[in-house]
């Protein structure tokens, strides 16, 4: 056997498996970075999804709320409102309902039963539509206290950003007003 085909049989040098093992470390590592930053963002994305649904779950509520209004005064303005609506499921009686921001939250109180509506609140305010002028409170006039406004909106800024959701009220039961403006 002649020196040259013996070292092709005898296979790697420690040189040779030293630098293999050194890039496959490399390789590795890169790939632990690259699902580590792949957590990261999935973890980011799902923090947002739950926020979204939470913020779409509280405005499906107010909308609900507005779209059942029934008899009864709808009274508010800053970051309070009161309003009686249709009660769920068949029959019963009238609920009274209100919304208000205390703590960093929005709280809905139903037949006297508060709930938690969204958290991470800063600020909010209500704000009232009638013949397309924004008014502050509502009502309007003390003197007539079952007047209605045609739309009812509420701000809300969070961590998130500003919020605003219009919600009109159902025609049937707005009564024709003047708007006058507050003084």
């Amino acid at each position: 056997m002649t020196m040259a085909s013996r070292r092709s049989e005898q296979g790697f040098t420690l040189i040779e498996v030293m630098v293999s093992l050194g890039l496959f470390a490399l390789i590795a590592a890169a790939g632990l970075g690259l699902v580590d930053g792949v957590m990261g963002v999935q973890g980011k994305t799902e923090a947002r999804l739950d926020r979204t649904a939470a913020v779409q779950r509280a405005m499906f509520v107010v909308a609900s709320d507005f779209d059942q209004v029934t008899t009864g005064p709808v009274t508010g303005g800053g970051d309070i409102i009161s309003l009686t609506r249709i009660a769920p499921g068949l029959g019963g009686p009238p609920v009274p309902v209100q919304y208000a921001i205390r703590g960093g939250t929005l709280i809905r109180i139903a037949g006297g039963q508060p709930q938690l509506a969204l958290s991470g609140v800063s600020s909010g305010n209500w704000t009232f539509l009638k013949q397309g002028v924004w008014l502050a409170r509502w009502p309007v006039d003390p003197e007539k206290p079952d007047a209605r406004p045609d739309a009812v909106a509420l701000t809300l800024s969070t961590g998130d950003g500003v919020l605003r959701r219009v919600v009109a009220l159902p025609a049937g039961i707005s009564q024709p007003e003047t708007a006058e403006a507050p003084e």
